[in-house]
């Protein structure tokens, strides 16, 4: 994504904010207005007053002074909040935009990224891209109006000289270009790694427990300690060329003021020039390096930002593979049957991994699929909520396909347990009624009771109340299945998906369990996954 392309994304994201950076722009230009107004008072400071000893001017000019830092200072106040809001409104909606695409993108998007590249878009990325809108802008903002207006002045002041600077200064700028697309290579790279570092730290975490259990714990120090390594380096390369841009910048903008100088102060010894107006001029002119300068310092920023907005608008650009088409229809409540009509789906061309299945559930039927890990069981019952698309064939529900109705109508008629079981950082009440939170208690306890899961609930130190843990870690893993069971018992959906739904409990909690289901399968169609014929 080229600079042009990531500028235009960037303005649909601020154009609803128009107005207010409008605002902020108005206040930038009266800022910029006074900064040369202070170069100017350098001219009558010198000439009206020392040379010309005026009193009624020297009494006159510091309360012009007070007055011009005064109303300086108020519309600096405003328009720098004005531009921080629009930016933390542009992060706010960024991070808005991302999450809510990852919620629309179907399961293939998942299985293919790692989970910590992902979460490293949404807060490293974004973040990069505040410091490059919050920060970097406003400065260039700021910057480009007191060019303007201090351009004015030395013009005014002598159009000679300001000639001349317009030939030496712009040297200042070769470093900026040379070093900008470094600092783009740079960020990206970094970017890229500080994901992988992310992953590596989310699976590490997550998988502490088989880490100790298989003594890596020196294996997990050396990688993390050489992934660090790696960003230590790249950031070290980023600080070398910021260092050597800045001086860099620096003599040239020295060269040029040196020749500037020179020049001006033969003409006031020539009486050509008056050493107010020189002063002016001077002091304008230095004013004026300091935006040109500053530049290198943001340059950095900028790539940076600019690194991060091509990652985001990259990933916004992913579309899922499973959406609803256009004119989809609700689907009536099931009545039945589900019907597989020469079904086959590959996960990538060319690998298959159902063929020409035909098959028929009728309302009520229980359906029992066994066979080996890798068989494609789970991908089969993983169909029917549509979590992928057929690649040949038709999947039917009451003679829908399901291509053809909406998500919410079709995944609404589905509960789901599934053998990885999914618990959120919340209470257990609130894990329980997932996909119901307004139900009321008594069918959550019911659901629980339903699952053999009320006994060990109520003992928890606040019962339902009581947080899970993030995935469910302060639970055994039979006690997270069960919650897992009430859930979907809670649910109360015409089909059931159960992939191994039983095989973290024990003998006894398993028989209990089953008899739930028994009773809760009547006059439902189910979906019965395992390994074994026993289950």
């Amino acid at each position: 994504m080229n600079n042009r392309e990531i500028i235009t994304r960037l303005y649909g994201v601020l154009r609803p904010y128009l107005g207010k950076l409008v605002i902020a722009m108005v206040g930038m230009v009266v800022v910029a207005g006074l900064n040369a107004a202070q170069a100017y008072m350098v001219k009558p400071l010198l000439d009206e007053i020392f040379v010309n000893r005026d009193a009624r001017l020297l009494n006159l000019l510091p309360l012009a002074l007070l007055l011009l830092f005064l109303v300086k200072g108020v519309v600096y106040f405003v328009y720098s909040y004005l531009l921080e809001w629009v930016s933390q409104c542009v992060i706010r909606d960024l991070r808005n935009r991302i999450y809510f695409h990852f919620n629309e993108l179907d399961l293939t998007f998942f299985q293919k990224r790692p989970t910590g590249e992902l979460i490293s878009r949404i807060i490293n990325d974004v973040t990069l891209l505040q410091g490059a809108v919050s920060h970097a802008l406003i400065r260039i903002l700021r910057d480009f109006f007191s060019v303007l207006s201090l351009l004015g002045v030395i013009f005014f002041m002598d159009w000679r000289l300001a000639l001349m600077s317009l030939i030496f200064l712009p040297m200042a700028s070769v470093p900026i270009v040379v070093f900008g697309k470094k600092f783009r290579r740079i960020s990206t790279r970094y970017q890229k790694n500080v994901g992988e570092a992310t992953n590596l730290l989310h699976e590490t975490i997550g998988g502490a427990r088989i880490v100790k259990a298989f003594c890596m714990e020196e294996f997990e120090k050396k990688r993390f300690a050489a992934k660090m390594q790696d960003l230590f380096e790249i950031l070290m390369r980023d600080t070398r060329y910021r260092c050597l841009s800045h001086p860099m910048i620096e003599f040239m903008g020295g060269v040029g003021m040196a020749m500037i100088i020179w020049f001006g102060g033969v003409q006031v010894l020539k009486g050509n020039s008056t050493p107010g107006t020189f002063m002016s001029f001077l002091t304008a002119l230095v004013m004026l390096y300091e935006p040109i300068k500053g530049v290198s310092k943001i340059n950095s920023t900028i790539q940076q930002g600019m690194a991060s907005a091509s990652r985001i608008f990259s990933l916004l650009d992913v579309r899922p593979r499973v959406r609803e088409r256009r004119h989809a229809v609700v689907l009536p409540p099931f009545a039945g049957e589900i019907t597989f009509d020469h079904v086959s789906f590959a996960y990538e061309k060319n690998e298959p991994v159902l063929h020409d299945i035909n098959l028929r559930i009728r309302r009520g039927e229980v359906l029992a699929i066994v066979g080996p890990s890798g068989s494609g069981k789970t991908t089969l019952a993983n169909l029917i909520p549509r979590f992928y698309d057929v690649s040949a064939g038709a999947l039917l529900i009451d003679g829908h396909d399901v291509r053809d109705v909406t998500l919410h109508s079709l995944r609404g008629q589905i509960a789901l347990v599934t053998q990885q079981t999914i618990l959120f950082n919340d209470t257990v009440r609130n894990n329980i009624a997932y996909g119901r939170r307004d139900c009321p208690m008594e069918e959550i306890i019911k659901a629980a009771r339903a699952a053999y899961a009320l006994d060990f609930i109520n003992e928890l130190p606040e019962g339902f109340e009581t947080l899970v843990g993030e995935s469910g870690a302060r639970l055994s893993g039979g006690q997270q299945q069960r919650l897992s069971i009430a859930r979907a018992l809670l649910k109360d959906a015409p089909i059931l998906v159960l992939d191994e739904a039983t095989s973290a409990l024990d003998t006894e909690s398993e028989r209990q369990v089953q008899r739930a289901l028994e009773n809760l399968m009547q006059n439902r169609t189910t979906i019965v996954i395992a390994h074994r014929l026993s289950t």
